[in-house]
């Protein structure tokens, strides 16, 4: 039985965000612009008003003026559309436990085990498109397909505010005409490359075979030409996904490459907490940390480690896929999306600390970290996965700010009142 996968894209997100705030920019052409001043600045999101004036995102704000002269122009507020960001995954959470985000406003969601009881797919999609524009006021483009590349591709078919489902019968009529940029992971260099050898559609790429493809662009190629045919086995990741616990996993496809080694650790950070979280919650330690990382060519390496002791500590976890990264990764290669598993678990209640009465103080200095961690879960579960966070994580620009929502009814609901 095929997947039923769904993703969601806010559309316009920054400036749909500025409209709740003040609906009287709904009535004007109106961007959220970087710095007015500098002739640098760019729209980063623009109102249908200014779309029609012809502004497009990217566009200096100098150029858009030029288009629009009484084109309104708001600075951009991330805490603003990092908060509206959780509340709207917050809603995707009623419909499943298994939500990926893509950036702060894009998200996948795996509700096959779940559509059936919303009526289907496309029910499901209706549902939580009308349940954030009603609670959030901000409206969904979200595509329904098999597989998370074709579901992107259907939301990006229509927008605004529209629902494409593109399935079994359908998928040749619409993705094939497509342009290959089109297709997520075909940057401008490869699409420019696939051009040069007569492969300008979707469709052009799926039938080009892999013998070809392997030759013009190595194994990227064979990938982008499963992907053009459907063929995607990748799962929405979530860090709860795996029922059985032989191992935990979370990972992050992020917003934009990461460059600097700096930016690798707070990724790792951000993912290693909420494997701990589940670790201490189920009651397991894990032996094994491994860390998977893939290039902008899609290419992954993945290597692992033997921990000294068992843990579940996501400090101890976060150190030692730091160690394992750094190990076989290149200080200055970008990275596309990185993924952290910890493995061979075992029963905490199985594990016996031996107490070592001429210890350095360290066995002390563990027992505070595991008491802040507790603490730490304990506030999250209370009041949502954001409650909390770190601030090299508020401060990062590469999408995990936004990510991790879980439901905070009480909280959302005390508000209201």
């Amino acid at each position: 039985m095929d997947k039923i996968i769904l993703h969601c894209d806010c559309n316009s997100f920054y400036a749909s965000v500025e409209m709740v705030k003040d609906p009287s920019l709904r009535y004007v052409p109106m961007a959220v612009c970087g710095s007015e001043r500098d002739r640098h600045g760019i729209v980063l999101a623009k109102n249908e008003l200014a779309k029609q004036c012809g502004i497009k995102t990217a566009e200096t704000v100098h150029s858009a003026r030029k288009k629009c002269p009484s084109l309104v122009i708001v600075p951009p507020d991330h805490g603003d559309y990092i908060r509206y960001s959780r509340r709207i995954n917050e809603i995707y959470y009623r419909f499943t436990d298994t939500v990926e985000p893509f950036g702060i406003d894009e998200s996948w969601l795996d509700v096959t085990g779940s559509a059936a009881i919303f009526g289907g797919g496309y029910e499901t999609a209706e549902k939580i498109s009308n349940a954030v524009k009603k609670e959030i006021g901000v409206t969904l483009s979200i595509g329904v397909s098999f597989s998370k590349i074709y579901a992107k591709l259907g939301s990006d078919y229509k927008k605004p505010d529209a629902i494409t489902v593109i399935d079994r019968s359908n998928y040749r009529d619409i993705v094939f005409p497509m342009d290959v940029e089109n297709l997520l992971f075909v940057g401008g260099k490869t699409a420019l490359k696939l051009k040069e050898s007569g492969i300008r559609t979707i469709g052009d790429l799926a039938s080009a075979g892999n013998e070809f493809l392997r030759e013009l662009l190595g194994k990227n190629g064979e990938a982008l030409g499963r992907y053009a045919n459907g063929i995607d086995d990748g799962p929405v990741v979530s860090a709860d996904m795996n029922p059985d616990r032989k191992s935990v996993s979370n990972g992050f496809t992020f917003s934009r490459d990461l460059v600097t080694p700096e930016e690798y650790r707070i990724a790792i950070e951000y993912l290693s907490d909420r494997i701990g979280t589940v670790l201490k919650r189920e009651g397991m330690k894990c032996s094994t940390v491994s860390v998977n990382v893939k290039n902008v060519q899609l290419r992954d390496m993945t290597r692992q480690r033997a921990l000294p002791a068992p843990t579940d500590l996501s400090k101890e976890i976060a150190e030692a896929a730091c160690s394992v990264m750094s190990s076989f990764w290149s200080s200055d290669a970008p990275v596309r999306s990185i993924t952290v598993s910890a493995s061979n678990l075992i029963k905490a209640s199985d594990v016996h600390e031996q107490i070592d009465f001429f210890s350095d103080g360290s066995d002390e200095k563990r027992r505070k970290i595991e008491v802040k961690e507790r603490s730490v879960d304990d506030i999250k579960k209370r009041f949502g996965s954001g409650s909390l966070m770190r601030a090299s994580e508020l401060c990062s620009n590469f999408g995990i700010a936004s990510s991790g929502s879980e439901k905070r009814k009480k909280k959302e609901k005390s508000g209201r009142r």
